[in-house]
């Protein structure tokens, strides 16, 4: 019986390209688990309504974590003309899968590590090495969106809130409303798991992320709680910035910042941010961690385009697969995979085209599995 056993979701597009890839190396590293393929993406929306059917829900719970590939999601309206014909005007309605993983198995820490490998051509800079930790069940991907706005709720915005008056001109309707919901709880684990980590790993500074001069109440309430959970680590600095500054001061000085904490949606801004400064989405991994469950996935989408050539980058995916290694315990594995990553990228021998090489995905997989 395998010591692991491993959700195993390829998802959509290069999601199955870079999967195999991910399988190759963690077989040479002879990780001993069981994979269970589970049922994902946008062939499942198409066909059956639900792009994340409730027997996979069901399958991940019997498992240790789950690896996944890539997700295809597409705008509401594109969505329902992509389903089957039997099941238009059904009341189907789309989710992106991954949101509902994390929500439902409340995976409430993001966490995207950005390190600039030596050797890299694409590195903006070669002293890059910055973790940011993303909130990742409220804020503005809560989910909790109106369109058109129910009479209800408008009456009830309208008696809590002078502002709402002046869009009723414009005919409820023609409204749509998206929230931004944030618990002071919610604010407090990702404040207090940046600041764990950068005690655990001797890093410099935490800088909390948001805009509380104009989103006074949700922005507001991180900086609070941030400033609250900062006085329990004494020994190291909170640093304090608005998204549109932040956005601005990583690419003039990548090097000054270390741990960044974030809401939800400018924690996915300022990570896809910080990647292109080491790479792009070719070196972007993530891990999706809860209290007892995690979901691993590399950044990048699903570039249906791609599919099955095997050109994309399979480092995203590489480094991911060591992301699953550390949460499982497996660190002289995962520091063995990243070091065979680092040389490869070093060596700058096989390389895929966004590099400006030719390999395949497949040939940069093998390339890692033969330096381990």
């Amino acid at each position: 019986m395998a010591k692991y056993r491993i959700a195993w979701l390829p998802g959509d597009g290069v999601g199955n390209d870079v999967m195999e890839c991910a399988r190759l190396v963690l077989d040479m590293l002879d990780f001993d688990a069981e994979y269970v393929p589970g049922d994902i993406g946008w062939g499942f929306w198409k066909a059956e309504g639900e792009a994340l059917p409730e027997r996979t829900k069901t399958m991940m719970k019997e498992t240790d974590c789950a690896l996944f590939g890539a997700i295809t999601s597409k705008p509401k309206e594109e969505a329902d003309k992509e389903l089957t014909p039997e099941l238009q005007s059904k009341g189907f309605i789309y989710f992106s899968p991954i949101v509902q993983l994390r929500q439902e198995f409340n995976l409430h820490t993001n966490r995207r590590p950005c390190k600039a490998y030596a050797g890299n051509p694409l590195n903006y800079r070669d002293d890059i090495d910055i973790v940011i930790f993303r909130e990742n069940t409220e804020g503005m991907y809560g989910g909790v969106e109106f369109y058109p706005l129910p009479q209800e709720v408008y009456d009830v915005l309208d008696r809590n809130h002078p502002k709402m008056k002046k869009f009723e001109k414009f005919g409820l309707e023609n409204i749509a409303v998206s929230t931004r919901i944030m618990t002071r709880q919610g604010c407090e684990n990702i404040v207090k798991r940046a600041f764990e980590y950068a005690k655990k790993f001797g890093r410099k500074s935490v800088t909390v992320v948001d805009k509380p001069n104009v989103l006074r109440e949700t922005g507001g309430l991180m900086l609070r709680t941030a400033r609250e959970v900062a006085k329990d680590y004494p020994d190291i600095p909170l640093w304090e910035t608005n998204i549109d500054a932040q956005c601005m001061w990583l690419v003039k000085n990548p090097q000054d910042y270390d741990v960044i904490v974030a809401e939800n949606m400018f924690g996915d801004i300022l990570s896809d941010l910080a990647a292109q400064l080491v790479g792009g989405l070719g070196f972007a991994c993530s891990a999706n961690v809860g209290d007892d469950y995690a979901v691993f996935e590399p950044t990048h989408g699903s570039a249906p385009k791609y599919s099955g050539q095997y050109k994309v980058n399979p480092m995203a995916m590489l480094l991911t697969a060591k992301m699953m290694l550390e949460w499982l315990e497996e660190v002289d594995s995962a520091a063995t995979l990243e070091d065979a990553v680092m040389e490869v990228i070093a060596e700058g021998k096989v390389k895929t085209y966004d590099m400006g090489g030719s390999d395949t995905s497949l040939q940069v997989a093998e390339a890692v599995a033969a330096k381990l």
